[in-house]
């Protein structure tokens, strides 16, 4: 995907498409030093990161003020959202080098940032609307955290490959939630989990 297409598929404006290219530039400059992403896919950057990360973006919960994007690492998909317009994101990433990366490109980009350079557990972050997190770990990891993290009526968002149906069968007998399913636009094996009522058995 180019940076054109992009653009056209997001419907995103001249000046949100040029923040997002001073992320990738800083992305492959910084990479080389702290391996942010898998090197292999720099070369399409703009689909296997950017755009799995803006296709996010249409499933936030109207309204949305507050996202706490969960081991956030090279920003996505937290970053993405906070640079396409999400007011408030709060990125929880415990490396310090992969803190400093997001800290330096929420700075260049003007995006509303924050960057919590702490484990999971302890991050103190505003209660939210929406909890993302992306490769970062299974449904039974994934639910604790974002259950402690949400405000009453919040969403988890969380991209997802071919384990997405295991999973949830791995914490049905643990959880109360509504699930729904969106195919990934960018993974032909990928789904987009949007869970809802999200509560102890």
């Amino acid at each position: 995907m180019t940076q054109a297409q992009f653009q056209t598929r997001f419907d995103v404006s001249r000046e949100t498409l040029e923040r997002l290219e001073v992320y990738a530039a800083h992305l492959r400059k910084w990479n080389p030093a702290i391996n942010l992403v898998s090197k292999t896919t720099l070369d399409d950057l703009w689909t296997r990161h950017l755009a799995d990360s803006a296709q996010v973006f249409a499933l936030l919960p109207a309204g949305t003020q507050v996202l706490v994007d969960l081991g956030s690492g090279a920003g996505f998909p937290g970053l993405v959202l906070a640079i396409m317009g999400v007011p408030a994101v709060h990125l929880v990433e415990s490396d310090v080098r992969k803190a400093a990366f997001l800290r330096e490109v929420a700075r260049v980009t003007a995006a509303p940032a924050t960057v919590h350079p702490v484990r999971i557990e302890v991050a103190d972050t505003p209660p939210a609307d929406v909890v993302s997190a992306r490769a970062l770990a299974e449904l039974d990891l994934l639910l604790p955290w974002a259950h402690g993290l949400l405000k009453p009526g919040g969403a988890c968002l969380f991209p997802k490959g071919r384990t997405a149906e295991d999973e949830l069968t791995a914490v049905a007998n643990s959880w109360n939630m509504q699930v729904e399913r969106f195919p990934s636009q960018t993974d032909p094996a990928g789904t987009i989990l949007r869970i809802t009522g999200l509560s102890r058995k």
